[in-house]
């Protein structure tokens, strides 16, 4: 491959950059979209290594290609492409511009570095573990050379190369057995070592050998010898960060011996624990207690290991010149003229910016960032919309870093409930973007795919639904069809296709997506399961209730195994199979599930949590269809009162709590006191949603068939008209006259 220089007539080798055990890394030039990416090969096998051992390698780099394809956050290195040239396999991802945690410590000589960056590695790592465990992946191979610090402060995780390797190859016999290390010794956590069940907070205990060796300079298990490493980890309670070095603060130093504790139970629940803890100071449990009682001899695969060198050197390595610090690599000049992107709109030549100013902005960019992850989505927005503004002056405006700015601050501005003003920033951007790095770049179409999302929920699903389609063939053009941002794309298509009522079409795509993911992503991943749960919500849109069931059944099982029995996802799958069992007029059980739905919900998420309140709801809709009504409404009443409380009063979600309260009334025959209630939602759904929304029309429905249980049948009939004729409007206006998926189910 070295001698051909071109994979598959698109990817131009340049020059090495990295070596591993696997194979070499190299930058090269993608001719078909204008920029410069990192493409890692496979080595082709040595005369010594037997079949079996070939299988697995390329295994191995078949798994590293699915399961980082199918991750798209900040803080993991971004895979453009995978496949296969004259017997060689390749990976094409981003070209990364910094140094990996390994490069940092050599450059500075073993010292530690500055106590700020440790924490804020630790910060940004354990928000990308956080997303990458929530999507039931295990990275198994955590150490300094897999985590990359970029030129503008944003840290990365890389090489997924035996991530969830162990549930299709057996690592004992398979893997160890022929010689591949399923870990680095020094950052291998203890039931690693062991041989046992290795989940999440396997990566955590890697991560705190991690920050305890950039934090002191030294691994927490410092020995040459690869067996006295192993006992360390698996015996030894590690000395405490301040006998290496002074200033680390209390609360740090007790995060990181958390990290470091023996048992799985000892270490922080997740991630996302470990992110908050980290991120306000560390306040949280104090350290367990060190140790552990010996768990006999080490298995036999440790026999023969070699330490190997800590904070090996493994990842790539790019030194770019002064005057690019601070600049993304796409933006970088380089001196290939087939690298260049499409020649974009510029004014006159602007000096360059000083590299401090670059810097102070990229910090502040990442600052805006944590905000948005703490949701404090107002304050995001303003730090992005400042960045914004000085990066234009600076740059310019199409300049990536300015047009990356802008995207999130539409994403705050999505996140604050200002769509029409997230869709006006999503389009400017996706201009910019094309105008700087073409159409068929994939920011451009991650930008177009967001004004898709925003038109949807501004109910413009006409609109959305044309540029879904269009983002669509483009992916498919320059990823194919199996790529897992294609099949993201397909599946919003067809969810924005059940919004304009083409349910068929709907259901059709949604199976189509599930099959493709679950063969590229694997049965039980997060995103075909989001896919499946779209396949269920479509058959009960059909009617077909009884597949429905089975279908969110299935979703609730897969679930629970990927992601715990408390994950959000989990419990959103139940609460659906609550909704199949009411459908089938099996309210009892469905009762039973939301008894128990609510009280876990309360338990992860508070009692005035939505999502609480939603299962109360349909304990509630569930207790009336049993026809025990003075129960349903004390319930409906109680929760509307909560999600006037949580909500506001004119959320959608209270007002299907109060129409429930004005249904409960009617069946007890108080209708003067349903007709207030019904003539009230009704006014708040007209006054929040439309005069001919589907929902405000279901209210004037609803009021109309009060007002005859009352006798009041001329004014019933003039509103009955009234509806009719508004509806005909609408379905003339729009062509859609079918409500979406509703607040509550129900």
């Amino acid at each position: 491959m070295a001698q051909t220089r071109l994979i598959q007539g698109r990817y131009r080798l340049l020059e090495v950059i990295g070596r591993g055990g696997m194979g070499e890394v190299w930058s090269a030039v993608d001719e078909s979209l204008g920029r410069r990416v990192a493409v890692k090969c496979l080595k082709p096998p040595s005369p010594e290594h037997d079949a079996s051992f070939t299988t697995v390698l390329r295994e191995r780099f078949r798994r590293e290609a699915r399961v980082a394809a199918a991750l798209q956050h900040r803080g993991v290195t971004v895979v453009h492409d995978f496949g296969e040239y004259e017997g060689v396999l390749y990976l094409v991802m981003e070209l990364l511009e910094g140094r990996n945690l390994s490069q940092l410590l050599d450059e500075n000589d073993r010292r530690p570095l500055p106590v700020h960056e440790v924490v804020d590695i630790a910060e940004q790592v354990a928000d990308a573990l956080a997303y990458t465990h929530e999507r039931g992946i295990v990275h198994r191979d955590l150490k300094p050379a897999n985590i990359m610090r970029l030129t503008d402060g944003t840290v990365k995780i890389c090489d997924f190369g035996i991530a969830r390797l162990g549930e299709g190859i057996s690592v004992s016999a398979r893997l160890t057995g022929l010689g591949v290390a399923m870990g680095t010794p020094h950052y291998m956590s203890p039931e690693q070592i062991g041989g046992g069940q290795v989940d999440h907070r396997s990566d955590l205990y890697s991560l705190g050998c991690v920050l305890y060796e950039i934090a002191t300079g030294v691994p927490p298990f410092d020995h040459e010898d690869a067996w006295a490493v192993l006992v360390g980890h698996r015996d030894t309670p590690p000395q405490p960060l301040h006998t290496h070095r002074d200033g680390i603060p209390d609360h740090f130093q007790r995060v990181v011996l958390d990290l470091l504790a023996k048992t799985p139970e000892g270490r922080p629940a997740d991630a996302r624990d470990l992110w908050r803890r980290v991120a306000r100071g560390g306040r949280g449990r104090p350290a367990p207690a060190p140790g552990a009682p010996p768990a006999g001899p080490l298995p036999s695969w440790t026999r023969g290991m070699t330490a190997g060198h800590k904070a090996v050197d493994t990842a790539l390595r790019i030194v770019l010149p002064d005057h690019t610090a601070g600049l993304t690599g796409e933006w970088t000049a380089i001196a290939d003229p087939r690298c260049a992107p499409p020649p974009a709109r510029r004014g006159p030549e602007r000096p360059a910016p000083a590299p401090e100013l670059l810097a102070a902005l990229a910090g502040r960019h990442n600052a805006g960032l944590s905000l948005g992850r703490l949701g404090r989505w107002e304050e995001a927005g303003e730090a992005h919309r400042a960045v914004a503004a000085e990066r234009e002056h600076a740059l310019g405006p199409d300049h990536p870093d300015t047009l990356a700015s802008r995207y999130e601050v539409g994403f705050t501005l999505s996140r604050t409930g200002r769509t029409e003003d997230a869709l006006r920033e999503f389009g400017r951007v996706a201009e910019g973007r094309e105008r700087a790095l073409g159409a068929g770049h994939p920011d451009t179409l991650a930008a177009r795919q967001e004004t898709a999302y925003v038109l949807g929920r501004l109910g413009r699903h006409f609109e959305a639904h044309d540029v879904y389609a269009a983002v669509l063939a483009a992916r498919e053009r320059t990823m194919g069809a199996d790529h897992p941002d294609t099949l993201r794309c397909r599946h919003n298509l067809a969810f924005n296709l059940g919004r304009l009522g083409r349910l068929e079409d709907s259901f059709r795509m949604a199976c189509e997506v599930a099959a493709a993911r679950a063969r590229v992503l694997g049965e039980d991943h997060p995103d075909t399961l989001v896919t499946r749960y779209e396949v269920a919500y479509a058959l009960g849109r059909l009617g077909r209730w009884t597949e429905a069931l089975a279908t969110y059944r299935e979703v609730a099982a897969a679930r629970t195994r990927a992601l715990g029995p408390d994950h959000g996802d989990t419990l959103a799958a139940r609460y659906e199979v609550g909704i199949g069992l009411g459908r089938l007029g099996r309210s009892a059980e469905a009762l039973e599930l939301y008894r128990a739905l609510v009280d876990d919900r309360a338990r992860v998420h508070g009692p005035d949590d939505p999502e609480t309140l939603r299962a109360r709801h349909g304990l509630g809709v569930n207790l009336g269809r049993l026809a025990r009504w003075d129960e349903a409404l004390t319930e409906a009443r109680e929760v509307a009162a909560a999600r006037a409380r949580v909500l506001g009063p004119d959320h959608p979600d209270t007002l299907v709590s109060r129409r429930e309260v004005a249904v409960g009334l009617g069946w007890l025959a108080r209708w003067d006191e349903a007709l207030t209630v019904y003539t009230e939602v009704a006014a708040a759904r007209e006054r929040v949603l439309g005069l001919d929304h589907p929902s405000t029309l279901a209210s004037r429905n609803d009021e109309a068939h009060c007002l005859e249980q009352l006798g009041r049948h001329t004014e019933a009939v003039e509103l009955y008209r009234r509806v009719a004729a508004l509806r005909e409007r609408r379905v003339a206006r729009t062509g859609w006259s079918s409500s979406p998926r509703g607040a509550d189910g129900g």
